[in-house]
């Protein structure tokens, strides 16, 4: 039967609210279909605000690449802002999408996009609001199968308790997938009621069912043991990965927001993966091999997304856009066709070395030349081959040398606070790597306009990577050695009033620690911080340490485990950790090696980006059955692993 809109009831409320037409809908590109011509019909939700949710990726991928398939129905939902919960909780309007605003409760499947783990509590109040049971315990055959996935999801433990299903890796090929398996089971009766959907989904060892799992602890806190509580439940389940991305090519008609949002372009993912190795670096280890995009295509998806949404800027994204093996054949090729134009062209990720800054000056032909953001992570050429990223500071002073000779007058360097084996020493390094550049610049140039800033962020471990055994940094010390380094530009009369730095505080690190490397009992800490308030937890201005920090000390009261327990704690190499029956691919004895290659300070080993050497036996091609997709023979082997960021 059809499902009526909830705009009657909500354009009222509007008026009380700020930005309100973030919750209107109707932007260009969106679908909308007919309820009663569907079987099965998906709420795809970013658990953030409409400006940051409306961008992402993977949701507008997944809303073209379901609404493309007949039969099928995906609408979208973002998390609303506490003033508008506060309304709809008062006039009883539930969670919506902002398509047809059609009650989030009646759709077959709510699926979360997590990058972050700061939007848990969000969740919380998209269910409720909802009416959604928080506990999948609770749920019956009326709710919506709640289903989560992106770069968190490889750590689902913490809100464990809250999904019905978890999917790891690329989403194109299991969310059609699933969306057969629910028609099936929908055309067949619904056998077995919603348990017998779930197991159905666990069965193909590609759907993490948390309820199908049992978790035992040793005394200490520690956990004994993972098993399947259900027959027909695979004990391990494995990642998705997406080879031949040309026959992907969405988004084809990228949503074109009515507010204002993070990003306004067009954004192409030129490739997927990332194989340099940085062992902070989670994003680059889960989505192994790579797999890159071939230029027709590339070109190809640029022509027609411009013209499907009269976006002013294209991005061409991945890990390190740099590294594709066709990467000055795209960007020529495209800076060429929109010569004279209004549309510009941007790598909002890659490395740039002498060569890219050719590179960088093709995309900028019809732009403002803006900042250059180079990404050396660590201070120290020290921490630099702890981390594995293997630039000199010579390496450094040499590129950004070349970009200021180019025209540019301001650098951004992005540091990370906190990474395993740090010291005072290695921060304060920051400081005099900030003052070569400007003095270098000032030198190559003659000018005295030469700016820097140095932007750090404090240092998390991730599962899934060589640094998740390692203890998390205090956020004590963290904030000591930033206000160290404070001191020391501040007080470089001769340069540091060209030397702009911005940092974050370590508190917000520690609460990502514990979300990131908890178990299922930290889901109890995320209910509470929510009944006790938490609400956008990623915005400076909602987070609240005190809030995180007494909710855990009341929900892991009488356990032998607390927050430094979760976080600045070093694992062994035999404690059972809370993914390890989430498979991304990663031989677990090659990641530990890893770590522990990484620990001999100036004498850590280096390990190679495996597009151009030989395998380093990280296990995910083998095991996932995939291999390394690159269109064109590299021209030599990169000789700078930055990471850049071009606004």
């Amino acid at each position: 039967m059809s499902v009526e809109s909830l705009f009657p009831r909500l354009e009222p409320l509007l008026t009380q609210v700020g930005k309100p037409i973030q919750y209107v809908g109707g932007e260009l590109n969106s679908v909308v279909k007919d309820w009663d011509d569907t079987q099965v019909r998906w709420a795809l939700m970013y658990p953030d605000a409409y400006e940051v949710g409306v961008p992402n990726q993977g949701v507008q991928i997944l809303y073209e690449v379901l609404n493309e398939r007949e039969g099928v129905l995906a609408e979208r939902t973002y998390a609303v802002w506490p003033d508008l919960e506060k309304l709809m909780r008062e006039h009883g309007v539930p969670h919506f999408t902002v398509d047809t605003h059609r009650p989030v409760a009646a759709f077959d499947v709510l699926g979360l996009s997590f990058a972050s783990e700061m939007g848990y509590t969000n969740m919380l109040t998209a269910l409720d609001l909802a009416g959604i049971p928080l506990r999948t315990a609770d749920r019956t055959a009326e709710h919506p199968i709640v289903l989560a996935g992106g770069h968190s999801a490889f750590n689902p433990e913490p809100i464990a308790d809250f999904l019905d299903a978890v999917v790891l890796g690329d989403g194109e090929e299991i969310t059609l997938a699933i969306t057969e398996i629910i028609r099936e089971f929908k055309e067949e009766g619904e056998p077995g009621g919603r348990d017998g959907l779930l197991l159905r989904l666990a069965a193909t060892g590609g759907v993490y069912v948390p309820r199908f799992f049992d978790v035992e602890y040793h005394p200490d806190g520690r956990i004994a043991s993972y098993t399947p509580n259900r027959p027909g439940v695979p004990g391990t389940v494995q990642k998705h990965t997406v080879m031949d991305l040309d026959q992907w090519p969405y988004p084809k008609k990228p949503i074109v927001p009515t507010a204002e949002s993070v990003h306004e372009r067009y954004s192409v993912e030129i490739f997927r993966g990332c194989t340099r190795g940085c062992r902070f670096c989670q994003a680059g280890m889960i989505t192994r091999p790579v797999r890159e995009r071939n230029k027709e295509t590339v070109t190809r998806m640029v022509e027609d997304g411009v013209k499907a949404s009269g976006f002013q800027e294209v991005g061409l994204l991945s890990l390190s856009s740099a590294d594709h093996s066709e990467i000055g054949g795209i960007a020529k090729g495209l800076a060429d066709r929109y010569e004279g134009t209004n549309t510009g062209l941007s790598l909002p990720s890659t490395r740039v070395d002498a060569f890219n800054i050719d590179l960088a000056n093709e995309l900028t032909r019809n732009g403002r030349r803006s900042g250059l953001t180079f990404a050396p992570e660590g201070g120290s050429e020290r921490m630099r081959r702890v981390i594995n990223k293997m630039v000199t500071e010579e390496d450094l002073i040499r590129t950004v040398t070349a970009a200021y000779e180019a025209g540019w007058r301001q650098v951004k360097l992005y540091f990370m606070c906190g990474l395993p084996t740090e010291e005072d020493e290695d921060v304060l390094a920051i400081a005099d790597l900030a003052t070569e550049v400007i003095r270098t610049g000032r030198e190559v140039t003659g000018r005295k306009d030469i700016r820097c800033t140095v932007s750090i962020g404090g240092f998390v471990p991730k599962p899934q990577t060589p640094f998740q055994w390692a203890g998390q940094t205090s956020h004590e010390d963290v904030d000591a050695r930033l206000r160290k380094l404070r001191d020391r530009l501040r007080g470089d009369r001769r340069y540091g009033k060209s030397i702009g730095l911005r940092y974050h505080e370590g508190r917000p690190s520690i609460v990502e620690g514990l979300l990131s490397r908890g178990d299922r009992r930290v889901g109890r800490v995320v209910e509470e911080v929510w009944r006790a308030g938490g609400r956008f937890d990623g915005w400076s201005e909602h987070f609240s340490y005190d809030r995180w920090m007494r909710a855990a000390e009341t929900a892991l009261a009488g356990l032998p485990v607390d927050v430094d327990w979760f976080t600045t704690r070093e694992r062994d190499e035999e404690e059972v950790l809370p993914w390890d029956h989430l498979d991304a691919g990663l031989d677990r004895s090659w990641l530990w090696q890893d770590w522990q290659d990484s620990l001999h300070g100036e004498e850590s080993l280096e390990v190679d980006d495996c597009r151009w050497n030989p395998c380093y036996d990280c296990g995910v091609c083998p095991s996932m059955g995939t291999e390394i997709q690159i269109n064109a023979p590299a021209e030599g082997r990169p000789t700078l692993p930055l990471t850049v960021v071009q606004p």
